[in-house]
């Protein structure tokens, strides 16, 4: 997991997600109480789960995003991976602040994101992203239902790094920090990276490279972004770390 420190865009992947709230989808479908099975039609049925993305309240926008940049990242959908159907959706600060913020006070995410400490911190690092032109787009990370990661999808071609590598227009860089102790270790970072490398080459048809930066020290990082297919080309000095760069050609 390599963040981007506390005030910088930096890489960040963080081999695993942090402290979810264990109950929130449960909490969502029993909420709906028992189906009666007299009232039900074809409409009531379900959709495959690859098909019908992330169920409610992970579907909905409640931030107005500029989507140009980096061609409408809210409306790339689901992908199924070796561990469930992944969606990245848009962050939503009133929704999901509470549990983004407990996953930065994690000492070994801290580490690479730099973010702990009050809520508020992690609020602005988040809400600069959703104010701004759209080269960076904070997202939950949706694993069957449930969200267990963050994301940043941001322009490389646009960011500090930029300077630091071979860059071509519209590189695609990737922050990533997995939130809960129990979904590290596992295989989830390579998957997840593998599923979002593709839907943002799937989705940006400009985009020629991907790019990962985590921090030198961040051994379990690096190897999730190489398991995904990225070479690591070399080393850059960036204001909040030195960092490993990870390229992935289209």
């Amino acid at each position: 997991m390599t963040g981007p420190g506390a005030d910088g865009p930096g890489v960040a992947e963080t081999a695993d997600p942090g402290q979810a709230d264990p109950g929130s989808g449960e909490r969502h479908r029993r909420d709906q109480g028992p189906r009666d099975p007299d009232l039900e039609d074809t409409a009531d049925l379900d959709l495959p789960p690859d098909l019908a993305g992330a169920p409610p309240p992970y579907a909905a926008e409640c931030h107005p995003l500029a989507t140009e940049l980096l061609d409408n990242v809210p409306a790339w959908g689901p992908a199924r991976t070796e561990a469930g159907v992944f969606q990245l959706v848009p962050v939503c600060l009133d929704r999901d602040l509470a549990l983004i913020a407990g996953w930065m006070n994690d000492p070994v995410v801290d580490a690479s994101w730099a973010l702990a400490g009050p809520p508020e911190r992690t609020e602005r690092h988040i809400a600069r992203q959703l104010r701004g032109d759209g080269r960076s787009v904070p997202c939950l990370g949706v694993l069957d239902g449930l969200p267990m990661s963050y994301w940043e999808i941001y322009r490389a071609d646009l960011d500090p790094v930029a300077l630091h590598y071979p860059s071509r227009p519209h590189d695609t860089g990737i922050h990533l920090l997995i939130g809960s102790a129990d979904d590290r270790g596992r295989g989830l970072g390579p998957a997840l990276l593998r599923a979002v490398a593709e839907l943002i080459l799937r989705h940006r048809a400009r985009c020629r490279r991907l790019i990962g930066e985590p921090d030198v020290r961040n051994a379990a990082s690096i190897a999730a972004f190489e398991s995904a297919g990225f070479t690591r080309t070399g080393e850059a000095d960036l204001p909040e770390k030195r960092a490993a760069i990870l390229l992935r050609d289209r």
